[in-house]
C-alpha cells in the first residue's frame, strides 16, 4: 500500500495505508526484534559535538555553565573567566573543526575492537547537528565548523567495514526557544516537536538508513512527540523497516515498557534472564560521556571490568554499548584506543561464546558467583571471571539439569579434553596450571559439550 507524505511550514506528517504496526504502543509492541541485533552483543557509542570543543567536566558543558546543575558548576565558571565576558556557547562551534576526523580509521578501530554496531551522537542535548539538517540552519556540522557531513561520512565508512551503524538523536534541546515555549504550555503547544524533531527524525532515517535509533525523550509525554506515528511508519514503510531497532526513551513512561530493547539500569545489575532484550551503556570515562581535557587515567575503565561487564549483561540477555568521547578534531585519546583493541583481542579469542549465543537457564551459577553462562544450541559456555585454582566447581550444571557431558575445553589458552566428574551434585573440574592467570588473561572461557 501506498504512504502519502503532506509537507507543512513545519512538519511531515505521515497518512498510511495497510500498516503492519499499526501507531498504538500494544500494536508497536508486537514487532518482531530483528535477529541481528540480538546476534552482534556488542557495539560503540560516539559522544561528539560543540560540547568537545570546551572538553571540560562533561558533554553538559553548557547546562553546567547556566548553573542548572551543581555537580561541576564552580570549575565549569571558573573555565569560562577565561573567555570574554560576551562569549556564548554558540561562540564554540567555529572550532569545532574536526580537521583530523578519518571515518575509515575510526571504523577501522571500531572493527578490530570486536564491536559489530557503530553509534553516533548525531544530536545531542545542545541541538548541534552533525548532518546538514534544514532545521538546524547555522547550528549543525555542514554549516559552521567542519563544514562537512559527520553523519554520512562515518556511515559510509563503517558500513564499509562489514558493520552496522545507527544514530542517537537527543528529542529536547537545552534552551531552545521552541522548546522552552511548549513546555511551559505543559505541551499543550506542539510546535518545536512538530517543527524540528518530526522533520529532523524523519530525515536522518530518509537520508542514513540507521540499524539503530536511539532518542531520548523524557522530558515530556510521548504523545507530545508523536512516538507511536512514528514508529508505526518506521516499522512499516521505512527504507529501514525490517533492520532497524529502536531503544525505549519516546516520552514520559516509555523507558523499560516499550521499545526493541530496554535501557533500564537496573536490568544490567540483575542475576536473572530478561526476556526482554535491554542494553546497557558502558562509558570508558566513568566521569563523562563526551571527551574532556581534565580526565585522568583513574577515571578510565580497567579492561578487566569492562569484560566482566561484557559477559554480565549478555548472560542476562542484554547487549553492552561501550561509551566513547572524541576530542574537537576528530580522535580519540590514545588510551581509549589502547581499552578498545584489549577489547578486541578477547573477544575475538572466545568469539564462538559470545557473538549469536543465547542465555542459559541461569545466568550465574548458585554457589560459585564467578562463573556465568551462555549457550549455542546444545553447547554451554562458563565464563570464570577469576581464577579458581586447581578445581572448578559449577552446582548449576548438574546430571539433573543435563543429561550428560561429552568433552569440556578451553578457549584460550587453548587447552582440550579438561578431566572433569559430573553428578547430581554438579560439575568438577580439574584445571591445567598452564591455564592460570597471566598478566594478558582477565576471564577464561569454558566450552561444555
Amino acid at each position: 500500500m501506498s504512504l502519502t507524505y503532506i509537507l507543512s511550514a513545519c512538519s511531515i506528517a505521515a497518512i498510511s495505508e495497510g500498516l503492519k504496526h499499526g501507531p498504538y504502543w500494544h500494536s508497536l509492541d508486537e514487532r518482531r526484534t530483528p535477529p541481528w541485533y540480538d546476534q552482534a552483543k556488542v557495539g560503540i557509542l560516539v559522544h561528539w559535538g560543540v560540547y568537545s570543543v570546551p572538553s571540560f567536566v562533561s558533554e553538559r558543558f553548557w547546562r553546567l555553565w547556566q548553573g542548572h546543575e551543581m555537580k561541576g558548576y564552580y570549575q565549569v565558571k571558573h573555565f569560562v573567566k577565561r573567555y570574554p565576558a560576551h562569549w556564548t556557547y554558540a561562540d564554540f562551534a567555529p572550532d569545532f573543526k574536526a580537521e583530523l576526523f578519518d571515518p575509515h580509521e575510526w571504523a577501522r578501530l571500531f572493527h578490530e575492537s570486536g564491536a559489530k554496531y557503530v553509534v553516533l551522537t548525531a544530536k545531542h542535548d545542545e541541538g548541534f547537528a552533525l548532518w546538514p539538517s534544514s532545521r538546524s540552519v547555522n547550528w549543525n556540522a555542514a554549516d559552521v565548523g567542519p563544514r562537512r557531513d559527520l553523519v554520512g561520512d562515518l556511515a559510509g565508512a563503517v558500513r564499509n567495514a562489514q558493520l552496522r551503524f545507527g544514530v542517537s538523536y537527543t528529542l529536547p534541546e537545552w534552551y531552545n526557544d521552541l522548546w522552552e515555549k511548549d513546555k511551559a504550555s505543559s505541551f499543550t503547544q506542539t510546535t518545536y516537536s512538530a517543527c524540528k524533531v518530526q522533520p529532523e527524525l524523519y530525515d536522518l532515517v530518509a537520508r542514513y538508513r540507521p540499524d539503530v535509533l536511539r532518542v531520548d525523550g523524557e522530558a515530556a509525554p510521548d504523545t507530545y512527540w508523536n512516538s507511536t506515528n512514528f514508529l508505526a511508519w518506521l516499522y512499516s514503510h521505512s527504507p529501514v523497516q525490517d533492520e532497524v531497532v529502536v531503544n525505549d526513551g519516546w516520552g514520559s513512561g516509555i523507558t523499560c515498557n516499550h521499545g526493541d530493547f530496554y535501557t533500564c539500569a537496573e536490568k544490567s545489575s540483575s542475576d536473572k534472564v530478561h526476556s526482554h532484550k535491554f542494553e546497557s551503556i558502558l562509558p570508558l570515562d566513568g566521569q563523562s560521556m563526551g571527551y574532556r581535557r581534565n580526565m585522568d587515567l583513574a577515571s578510565v575503565l580497567d579492561i578487566k571490568t569492562l569484560l566482566v561487564k561484557i559477559v554480565t549483561t549478555i548472560a542476562c540477555n542484554g547487549n553492552v554499548l561501550i561509551n566513547i568521547g572524541a576530542r574537537k578534531d576528530g580522535t580519540f585519546p590514545t588510551i581509549f584506543k589502547e581499552r578498545l583493541m584489549q577489547m578486541g583481542q578477547w573477544l575475538n579469542s572466545n568469539s564462538e561464546a559470545v557473538y549469536g549465543t543465547r542465555p542459559w537457564i541461569t545466568p550465574r551459577d548458585a554457589k560459585n558467583r564467578d562463573v556465568w553462562f551462555t549457550k549455542r544450541d546444545s553447547v554451554i559456555y562458563a565464563f570464570l571471571t577469576e581464577w579458581p585454582g586447581d578445581l572448578l566447581e559449577i552446582s548449576s550444571i548438574n546430571a539433573s539439569v543435563i543429561g550428560q557431558i561429552s568433552q569440556i575445553d578451553i578457549l584460550c589458552p587453548q587447552f582440550f579434553d579438561l578431566k572433569f566428574v559430573f553428578n547430581a551434585d554438579g560439575l568438577s573440574v580439574i584445571l591445567p596450571r598452564e591455564s592460570a592467570p597471566s598478566p594478558f588473561t582477565y576471564i577464561w572461557v569454558l566450552r561444555i559439550v
